[in-house]
């Protein structure tokens, strides 16, 4: 299938990233999300990070303008995707709100269009259930920052199509990112994989084994992690983290995946990482130098 046009439902972080990166490609990226102003805080957030890249010398500031206007911004979902040959679904990670989206787009693209979600951790034949096109269901699932990281985990749900997953894959390989294919399983590889580490990692402050310095640390200078597991868990947001670890224990049964009780306690209270100001650091004074949140200076 030739994909020219791609539409993201979703301007946050990863919505924003993906368009980014599709529109530096020289793909048309129709942006969408439910108010002008969440596109205005995307389309700000996609001009500093090509900013950034014109400062590092990775792109000319001629390809950074030819960049911004590939993308086009809506708040009618329907006038955005109906003529999308691909529509990546960057929502938040909550089973109810993505079924929804993908009963919506099943009835506003046309017949060929490719549905992928961008979901780190929802089953894609579920979301592939919501539309009577589940061979043209596929997950394309980014890693933040989408720019930069190279990964694209490639989701089979159960009924996605060969036809599908090979467009899927080279498409990947056409925004210079690097793909792999994996089977929908809970979590799939990556976050089956990382979100148990960081709930341990949770679990070892919770039991005052050692404090959040001390944890990040031993994982970065004993395994070459280029950030320890409690600053991630920031960066990607506690009630993300929580989301995952629920779809894990959920789809498993299995007692290993259960959220440990600080990880629950600190996303009833708002405290949520980097998006809040506070998490295991405190980001009030900004994230690049790290302080440890008081709540658990020791």
């Amino acid at each position: 299938m030739n994909i020219q046009t791609i539409s993201v439902i979703g301007s946050g972080t990863m919505g924003n990233g993906i368009a980014h990166t599709f529109a530096l490609s020289g793909y048309s990226v129709h942006l969408v999300d439910i108010s002008e102003e969440s596109l205005k805080k995307g389309m700000e957030t996609i001009h500093k990070n090509l900013d950034r890249q014109v400062a590092k010398n990775l792109i000319t500031n001629e390809l950074k303008q030819k960049s911004i206007s590939n993308i086009k911004t809506f708040t009618d979902i329907a006038i955005a995707v109906h003529d999308s040959d691909l529509i990546i679904e960057a929502a938040t990670e909550n089973q109810g709100i993505k079924l929804q989206i993908f009963r919506d787009l099943d009835l506003y693209c046309k017949p060929e269009a490719i549905l992928a979600s961008n979901t780190s951790s929802i089953s894609i034949t579920t979301i592939a259930s919501a539309t009577k096109r589940p061979d043209k269901v596929i997950g394309m699932h980014f890693m933040n920052p989408v720019p930069v990281m190279k990964l694209v985990e490639v989701i089979r749900g159960y009924s996605s199509s060969d036809e599908v997953t090979r467009s899927i894959m080279d498409l990947s390989i056409k925004l210079n990112k690097i793909p792999v294919e994996v089977n929908d399983y809970p979590g799939f590889v990556a976050n089956r994989i990382l979100m148990p580490m960081i709930n341990e990692a949770i679990y070892t402050l919770y039991e005052g084994v050692a404090g959040v310095h001390e944890i990040d640390t031993v994982m970065k200078l004993g395994m070459a992690h280029p950030m320890g597991p409690l600053q991630l868990a920031d960066f990607i947001g506690l009630d993300v983290c929580l989301a995952i670890m629920n779809v894990l224990y959920q789809g498993f049964g299995n007692p290993k995946y259960t959220p440990c009780p600080l990880l629950v306690k600190m996303v009833t209270a708002g405290q949520l990482g980097v998006k809040t100001g506070n998490g295991f650091y405190d980001y009030s004074g900004g994230s690049k130098e790290l302080v440890v949140s008081g709540k658990f200076k020791r």
